[in-house]
């Protein structure tokens, strides 16, 4: 649009206007993607005090069915030590299957959890869920809509399963449950960079024994003085480790992402393109739009998550969504484009044609009143005869003129 204006027109600062112009389109807004770096800072969760009292959850759906009609893996970690446990499931478990599940494997070897990570996977948001835990005194953290990125630990636990996983298919062959066992054991008994250590030696004080490392053999004494001191300080190295580790990949993170605010009342769009095709937000096929909306900012939650407030045909949506799904609305609901041809001679001269009032005045002379009225063409008062007349408007009433100069 510049480069088109620029060769019959100029004014001062013409490309800034021409930028404004273009940002309040709201089709422009729903359909342009972005080229700059996505929006929210990293915010780490703190890290726990003690073994197993903060956890992480997640489900591997769409697995091959095997014969004892396994087709998912419940994968649960702890945020301090990185143990996990890898517990074979059918998709179509309820949240009372998962429960006596999480009791018999969970809480009779670690104890009942303080807080627990999960996604909003409908087991996990489902009442009896939600129940079960709060008389167990346990507090559900769950993260926002389409964003992943708040249980990382998990997502990357998954990532590494899948690929112990497929070797183990690769080189024995057979169901993915019969090798599960031995997989959660060499997960827990590997070292993690994050530690500096594998998770078992955190857990227990010492790896687990295995045919191919004789270290560590014989009696280990637990209930010695020496030995907890032991354990106590390795936590606390673990501990130190896993906040170096946290700033490190913070550091890292926030240089490829910028800080955005919003305040209450805001418009913002909702991205929606990583779900091209999704029929909750009634859109469908490549060439729907990026964006949605515009939206109102009614709360916000936390440092960088913000709740709308979405129509009822997306009822079905849980409303609150990271800064990084939001784009700022610029579109202005009172700007619009004359579809009337604007009739230009050779020389692109037009007749301005008056839009709206912008001020009123009333003079009173000997014997009547005369009423001036001053339009967004005119920079003085004039007779609203004398505008109706130099509009050629002369059998309407005075009422009617008024109404077709204010639009």
């Amino acid at each position: 649009m510049y480069q088109d204006l620029r060769k019959d027109y100029w004014w001062p600062g013409m490309k800034f206007n021409v930028m404004q112009y273009v940002n309040k389109c709201l089709t422009c807004a729903q359909v342009k993607a972005e080229h700059q770096k996505p929006y929210g800072y990293v915010q780490p969760l703190e890290v726990p005090e003690w073994k197993w009292e903060h956890i992480t959850m997640d489900f591997i759906t769409k697995l091959p069915l095997t014969a004892k009609r396994h087709d998912t893996i419940w994968v649960i970690v702890d945020r301090l030590t990185k143990s996990a446990h890898f517990l074979p499931i059918h998709e179509t478990y309820t949240s009372e299957k998962l429960s006596e599940l999480f009791v018999k494997e969970i809480i009779t070897r670690h104890g009942v959890p303080v807080s627990i990570v999960s996604d909003r996977d409908t087991r996990f948001v489902s009442r009896f869920w939600k129940k079960f835990h709060e008389s167990m005194g346990t507090r559900l953290n769950i993260s926002t809509a389409y964003h992943p990125q708040t249980d990382g630990q998990s997502e990357r636990t998954i990532q590494t399963l899948e690929d112990m996983l497929r070797a183990c298919i690769i080189d024995f062959g057979g169901s993915w449950d019969d090798h599960l066992p031995l997989v959660e054991f060499s997960y827990n008994n590997s070292y993690h960079a994050s530690i500096g250590m594998p998770p078992y030696e955190a857990l227990y004080g010492r790896r687990g024994r295995t045919p191919l490392c004789w270290g560590g053999v014989g009696q280990k004494e637990v209930g010695s003085k020496v030995a907890v001191l032991e354990l106590t300080e390795k936590l606390q190295l673990v501990k130190a480790r896993m906040k170096a580790a946290q700033d490190r990949q913070k550091s890292y993170a926030d240089k490829r992402w910028r800080p955005i605010e919003f305040e209450v009342g805001d418009q913002v769009l909702l991205k929606v393109s990583p779900w091209k095709g999704v029929i909750r937000f009634r859109k469908r096929g490549k060439l729907s739009p990026r964006f949605i909306g515009p939206f109102r900012i009614i709360a916000r939650v936390g440092k960088v998550a913000y709740r709308l407030d979405l129509p009822g045909k997306l009822s079905g949506i849980h409303p609150t969504f990271h800064v990084s799904h939001l784009r700022k609305c610029l579109a202005d609901d009172v700007a619009y484009v004359p579809l009337n041809d604007i009739e230009v001679d050779e020389r692109l001269n037009y007749i301005e044609e008056p839009v709206a009032i912008v001020d009123t005045k009333e003079k009173q002379l000997r014997n009547k009143m005369i009423r001036l009225v001053k339009d967004d063409s005119t920079r003085e008062m004039v007779n609203v005869g004398e505008n109706r007349a130099r509009n050629g408007v002369t059998d309407c009433p005075e009422s009617r003129n008024e109404d077709k100069i204010k639009k």
